[in-house]
C-alpha cells in the first residue's frame, strides 16, 4: 500500500467546504472554502510542520521542564521542545488514529495513549470531524481506560489563513481580557495581565484591528461568549472575508501565536489560533486542568468556518 508520509487521507466535502484529514495525529491537514485556504496546508508526502492542524493531548502547550507531579508522584516526560527544554503539545500528535466511522461529510478517529514514562496512564482519544454548510466541526473525546486516575487538557493547532498576504495584513479580534504572560526565552508562564494594559496594550484585539508587526505567542482568557456560551475568533481581510473560530465552555484558554519563522518564505504564513481546555504547564499549576477518572470521558468542541 501507497500510504502518504502524513498518514491515511480522507476527504471531507459539503457544499462549498472541502477538507482533508490525515490519520498521523487526526490532523486537518487542508480546509477549503469555494477554493480559498482557510488553514494553512501542507503535502501529503510532508512530514507535519509546526504542528500543522494537529490534536493535542493529553496536554496542549507546554510542560515546563517536563516534570511534573500528579498526585504525590515526581514525573520526567520526553522533552520534545529541545530548544526551550520543555515537553510540547501532548502524545497524541504522532499516533496514526485509526477510522472508525466513515461519511462523505464526517470521519471520527481513534487512537489509544498508551501508559508510558512520564504518563502512566491510559487514555483512548476520539476525535470526530463533521464538515456542513456552517464549517468544519471538531469534536476530541478522552476517555480514561486505565486503572488510575490520568490528568488530562487537549486542544488543536491550525494555521488560519484570512486570506491572500500574511499576518500582517488581516484584522484579528479576540474577545478576551486577559494574556497569561511568560518569559522571553523559554515562554514558561508568569502571570495573567490585562490585555489593557499589558506590554503597551498591544495583546488587546478586543476591538478589530489590524495585526500589523505585533508579535504573539501566549495564551489568552477572560473571554466574552455569546448566550449559548460560545467565543469567536475573526481573522478578516481589507475586503471583509476571512475566516472564524468558534468554541464552547469546554476550551476557557486560546493560545495564539503569529508563526514568526526565520526563512521568509515561511514567515508569518497564518495565524495559530488554538482554543485550549487549560493553560499552558497546567500540569504544574492545576489550574484548570481535568482530571479523568478511570472509565470517564471528557470533550471539548470547536468550529472553523469561513467569513
Amino acid at each position: 500500500m501507497n500510504i502518504p508520509i502524513s498518514g491515511t487521507h480522507f476527504g471531507l466535502s459539503a457544499g462549498d467546504y472541502h477538507a482533508t484529514i490525515a490519520s498521523v495525529g487526526a490532523t486537518l491537514r487542508t480546509l477549503e472554502f469555494d477554493g480559498r485556504d482557510l488553514v494553512v496546508p501542507f503535502g501529503a508526502d510532508e512530514v507535519r510542520p509546526a504542528f500543522r492542524g494537529a490534536t493535542l493531548a493529553p496536554w496542549p502547550n507546554r510542560v515546563v521542564d517536563g516534570r511534573y507531579a500528579f498526585e504525590g508522584i515526581e514525573q520526567q516526560l520526553a522533552l520534545t521542545e529541545p530548544s526551550r527544554g520543555h515537553a510540547l503539545h501532548g502524545l497524541a500528535a504522532w499516533l496514526d488514529f485509526a477510522a472508525v466511522d466513515r461519511a462523505a461529510d464526517s470521519a471520527t478517529f481513534s487512537a489509544t495513549i498508551e501508559a508510558q514514562q512520564g504518563y502512566p496512564h491510559r487514555v483512548e482519544v476520539s476525535v470526530a470531524f463533521l464538515l456542513d454548510e456552517e464549517g468544519l466541526h471538531t469534536t476530541v473525546t478522552g476517555t480514561n481506560t486505565g486503572p488510575s486516575r490520568a490528568p488530562w487538557g487537549t486542544g488543536p493547532h491550525p494555521y488560519l489563513v484570512a486570506g491572500d498576504g500574511t499576518v500582517d495584513d488581516w484584522t484579528l479580534t479576540l474577545p478576551a481580557d486577559q494574556v497569561l504572560t511568560v518569559t522571553e526565552d523559554r515562554l514558561i508562564p508568569i502571570a495573567l495581565a490585562d490585555v489593557a494594559s499589558e506590554n503597551g496594550g498591544s495583546w488587546d484585539f478586543r476591538s478589530p484591528r489590524r495585526i500589523g508587526d505585533t508579535f504573539i505567542d501566549h495564551a489568552f482568557t477572560g473571554l466574552e461568549r455569546t448566550a449559548d456560551g460560545a467565543a469567536t475568533v475573526r481573522l478578516t481581510t481589507a475586503d471583509g472575508t476571512g475566516v472564524a473560530m468558534v468554541w464552547d465552555e469546554s476550551c476557557p484558554w486560546v493560545q495564539l501565536h503569529t508563526a514568526d519563522q526565520p526563512i521568509p518564505e515561511l514567515n508569518r504564513l497564518g495565524l495559530a489560533v488554538e482554543p485550549m481546555t487549560c493553560p499552558p504547564d497546567a500540569f504544574n499549576s492545576g489550574n484548570d486542568l481535568i482530571v479523568l477518572e478511570p472509565g470517564a470521558s471528557s470533550t471539548a468542541s470547536w468550529t472553523i468556518r469561513a467569513i
